[in-house]
């Protein structure tokens, strides 16, 4: 591959103090982005949640809303400059599809700047329509993101309407702590099964800006490289984030090579 990446990237995290269920003060929003630049990351687009119904039912609510987080990505913006002057930190959102369409006009919900939008299905079910959503998106002129696939409940049985989100123009977005079970064997078995597919374009962390929370990085990168698969964390977690500030499509990831003995095979029989 080309293209070396320049350090990680993430647009994936609750970084904003006081909003959402991320960084509860700006002590710790600062921590917490510390603590991922000594883990590598050069380029940081922090999400907090929003539910695209607000934009359809209480506009006024979903501006109010927008516009606080806005004031608090200022505030710890003005800080991190300080702090870290060679870090490129911008704002966007994960947007919970929690009606079938969403109006991204609004460049605050969008990453970073970018043609790119997060967004994730409710309640880690997998909805009917998916594609055609997705489709949507892409015709309006953005480039969705799905978010932590592997999360959805059933999504290994599931890998062809998987691939159909791709065939519609999306991109898929992991978790670094799917890989090493922070959300259970299910969703571990999951995430391997995805990238021997070859359908996940981006590592992120999900990281919401607490003490008390990990970044998994370093366990992540540590399994994948253990299984063949240096290649595949340095463009997942480094070459497409990076190409994602730069509004350019992920380059195809190699996939996670299979699993090998007699114990390797019986894992995929089960998932």
């Amino acid at each position: 591959m080309t293209d070396a990446p320049q350090g990680l990237g993430d647009f994936h995290n609750h970084l904003v103090p006081a909003v959402d269920d991320g960084s509860g003060t700006m002590d710790d929003a600062l921590e917490g982005i510390q603590r991922m630049v000594s883990a590598g990351f050069s380029r940081i687009v922090t999400t907090p949640h929003f539910d695209a119904s607000m934009l359809q039912r209480e506009p006024g609510r979903a501006e109010e809303y927008l516009s606080r987080v806005g004031e608090g990505f200022r505030r710890v913006a003005e800080r991190a400059r300080v702090q870290f002057p060679d870090l490129d930190f911008r704002r966007g959102h994960e947007v919970r599809l929690d009606v079938p369409d969403c109006d991204f006009s609004d460049e605050r919900l969008r990453l970073g700047g970018t043609s790119f939008v997060l967004v994730e299905w409710p309640r880690f079910k997998i909805p009917p329509e998916t594609v055609p959503v997705l489709s949507r998106f892409r015709a309006s002129g953005y480039r969705p993101i799905v978010a932590h696939p592997e999360r959805y409940h059933g999504v290994a049985q599931k890998l062809g309407m998987v691939a159909e989100w791709k065939r519609a123009g999306a991109f898929l977005q992991m978790n670094y702590g799917s890989l090493v079970g922070r959300y259970g064997a299910e969703v571990m078995n999951a995430s391997f099964v995805l990238l021997r597919e070859g359908l996940i374009d981006y590592l992120c962390t999900d990281f919401h800006g607490r003490p008390d929370l990990r970044l998994y990085t370093d366990e992540a990168t540590q399994k994948l490289e253990a299984a063949g698969a240096s290649e595949l964390a340095v463009v997942l977690g480094g070459t497409n984030p990076q190409r994602m500030f730069r509004d350019e499509a992920p380059l195809p990831a190699p996939r996670l090579p299979a699993e090998r003995g007699f114990w390797g095979k019986v894992r995929e029989l089960f998932t």
